[in-house]
């Protein structure tokens, strides 16, 4: 049995990064040569070094949209709404807290422009099916009255909204940022261009599995919840040529990673695709696609340190863990950044 306590590390809370650094690409990069073994110590500007031309590097390009709200029953009382998933032209799934005061029929009221009613309950999660009452554009709306759904963790409040999107973030939809992404710069991502590295976008809108801890023991037990994806046409044909001429794929992420390997045969060519995905990689699964990997650090127990841990090992990864640690790295969403070769 792989257990989730196999993934537990130990963090001083002090490395938990609370504000983003500037600019975004002078963070730092711990770079990991699986053929070497070898362990440098970075920038994240130095991550062309270790790039070269015709490798392909595959960036999520969805946008966070300000998605926690603060919402009052018809008594008063006050209530949290995380969105989720959109469902249709005006209902979403949704996370509320507290549950108690969102039972089917309650109605919520956010604004002048903007109230709801509970609608239903999705039982395996404990999330809600609401409609959203409104005149306008309901982007238009969330962006103006919304919050950025940071993660519990960061307890600063954020200056900037744009610090939590990335700088190539375009199609709206999560409901949290793809933080490895955070990193890039404009000016990076031309240096790396005209080096001659391939960037490619795909889309994978980040959902309710972010925010849900692994509580089973036996890892095999967790349920992944469903997130929606994309690989376009150019995509797929930019990475299966790669593969065919033997040049690396990188992902930047785990939400990459999740949609390449969705999309993925047994020799590592992916297709183009419009869908759901509730993948869940852990050790010994062997990547089919992704030859390497830009990504942060993660939270103990966490799926996606699992995740991580399907290119490196498990001990590998506690060990690289545990010397970021030791080197007083910043670790989860606004901290540091690892590079494995």
């Amino acid at each position: 049995m792989i257990k989730t306590s196999d993934f537990d590390y130990f963090l001083p809370e002090e490395l938990i990064a609370q504000t983003p650094i500037e600019p975004r690409d002078a963070s730092r990069l711990l770079v990991y040569d699986r053929d070497t073994g070898e362990v440098f110590h970075r920038h994240f500007r130095d991550v062309k070094d270790f790039l070269r031309a015709g490798d392909v590097l595959v960036r999520n390009n969805t946008k966070v949209l300000p998605a926690r709200l603060f919402a009052f029953t018809e008594h008063g009382g006050r209530v949290e709404i995380l969105l989720l998933k959109r469902l249709d032209l005006t209902e979403w799934e949704v996370l509320v807290k507290p549950g108690k005061k969102c039972r089917t029929g309650t109605k919520l009221s956010v604004s002048d422009e903007l109230s709801l009613v509970i609608i239903g309950t999705f039982p395996e999660t404990g999330s809600r099916r609401v409609k959203f009452i409104y005149d306008g554009v309901f982007e238009d709306i969330i962006s103006r009255i919304g919050e950025m759904p940071l993660p519990p963790y960061i307890k600063e409040k954020l200056k900037d909204k744009n610090r939590y999107q990335t700088v190539y973030a375009k199609t709206d939809g999560s409901a949290a940022a793809p933080t490895a992404g955070l990193h890039f710069t404009e000016s990076l991502l031309s240096e790396l261009k005209a080096k001659g590295v391939i960037v490619v976008d795909i889309l994978l809108h980040v959902g309710l599995g972010t925010f849900r801890p692994v509580k089973e023991e036996n890892v095999e037990k967790h349920h992944m919840h469903s997130e929606y994806y994309e690989i376009d046409d150019f995509a797929a044909e930019t990475v299966n040529r790669a593969k065919k001429e033997g040049r690396r794929v990188f992902a930047v992420g785990t939400t990459s990673v999740r949609a390449l390997e969705s999309a993925a045969d047994e020799k590592g060519f992916i297709r183009p695709v419009k869908a759901d995905t509730q993948i869940f990689l852990y050790p010994p699964y062997k990547f089919k696609c992704v030859d390497g990997l830009i990504t942060n650090f993660h939270l103990p127990k966490s799926t996606l340190i699992m995740l991580v841990s399907c290119l490196t090992g498990r001990e590998k990864i506690l060990e690289l863990y545990k010397t970021a640690v030791q080197e007083k790295y910043r670790f989860f969403s606004f901290g540091d950044s690892m590079m494995i070769l």
